[in-house]
């Protein structure tokens, strides 16, 4: 088996054993990854990587936007599918106008998306651990397993 093979290998192991948290910050990593790959581009005037690395950013983009499930936490969903939305259009305008400074803004703004889905992660462990917290972060994954309270006068 050679590297790549073996690379694949972890890699789809890894998506096939992550759960829908993780899959959401493997998805953060790689428009992040693309969107660096679309600013080395533009840097080296090299059409190919720019354009691979802005279509793949915006295909990533557009997957996180479509997979937020808005009845956990409307606020939060609407306020989150808003950013997702602006970084579309923003990748969209950088692409057609080779503008590296967009590009920069948008880059910052998944890693600060990064650090908030991060925290966001550790909040559902501890919500996990500790069940009567109230979940913050619904909004962006299904909850692994339905948990019911009853409360009786």
């Amino acid at each position: 088996m050679n590297d790549s093979n073996t690379a694949n290998a972890y890699l789809k192991t890894k998506v096939m054993t992550a759960s829908p948290e993780e899959l959401r910050l493997m998805l953060i990593d790689g428009a992040i990854k693309f969107a660096r790959q679309a600013m080395s581009g533009l840097e080296n005037k090299n059409p190919e990587l720019t354009y691979s690395g802005f279509s793949q950013c915006r295909d990533i983009v557009l997957e996180l936007l479509n997979t937020i499930k808005p009845e956990y936490a409307p606020q939060i969903a609407k306020s989150v599918q808003d950013l997702y939305t602006f970084l579309y259009g923003e990748l969209v305008k950088a692409s057609i106008n080779k503008d590296q400074g967009i590009l920069r803004e948008v880059i910052d703004l998944l890693e600060y998306e990064r650090e908030t889905w991060v925290l966001t992660m550790a909040q559902l462990v501890h919500e996990r651990e500790h069940p009567i917290a109230k979940p913050a972060a619904a909004a962006y994954a299904q909850p692994t397993a339905s948990k019911s309270i009853s409360f009786q006068a």
